[in-house]
């Protein structure tokens, strides 16, 4: 049975840290980690979490776009997990966009990322993917891909100037939904 694990907030070490490739994708460790993760990210309404912020330093994340009170708008998949993923090539289109984070509560940023990127990833059978990302899910993409390497959303910002609360942030989208 899946975990739900308790998500480090900013300010725990393991936030800053470089995750270390993962060799054996097929041990129990990372089958369980991988469903522990997914457990997480859908108690908490995310559309995205990566194995630091659960504590544990390996190159892992689940990506799970769906429509959540975090994110009412966002398009519809199934949790992918992504072991050992990389971007091999990124669009020179770079857009702005509200992103939150569960290890930052209460703050969202106006975050630039590449519009479209193409990725490569191991899936939990070690099989590898390559394939095209566009919009909110090649945003949500680079932003756990950041956690791998110790970046969180906030180093990414463009000025304090585009940063809001999540109250804030409620009422815009409030403000903007028809």
């Amino acid at each position: 049975m899946a975990e739900i694990l308790e998500v480090i907030q900013l300010g725990h070490p393991l936030l800053r840290s470089q995750a270390q490739l993962v060799e054996d994708i097929k041990s129990s460790r990372i089958q369980k980690l991988v469903d522990n993760l997914i457990a997480t990210v859908i108690q908490v309404n995310g559309v995205g979490i990566a194995a630091p912020q659960v504590q544990s330093s390996d190159r892992i994340f689940i990506v799970a776009s769906r429509p959540n009170p975090r994110y009412p708008n966002a398009p519809e998949m199934e949790p992918t997990p992504m072991i050992n993923p990389k971007i091999l090539a990124s669009s020179t289109e770079v857009a702005k966009g509200w992103e939150g984070c569960l290890s930052i509560p209460g703050i969202r940023g106006l975050v630039p990322r590449h519009q479209a990127i193409e990725i490569e990833y191991s899936d939990r059978n070690g099989k590898l993917h390559k394939q095209e990302l566009t919009d909110f899910v090649a945003r949500i993409f680079q932003h756990e891909l950041d956690h791998l390497d110790g970046i969180v959303f906030v180093d990414r910002l463009q000025s304090t100037y585009d940063l809001i609360t999540e109250q804030e942030y409620q009422k815009l989208l409030a403000a903007n939904t028809p």
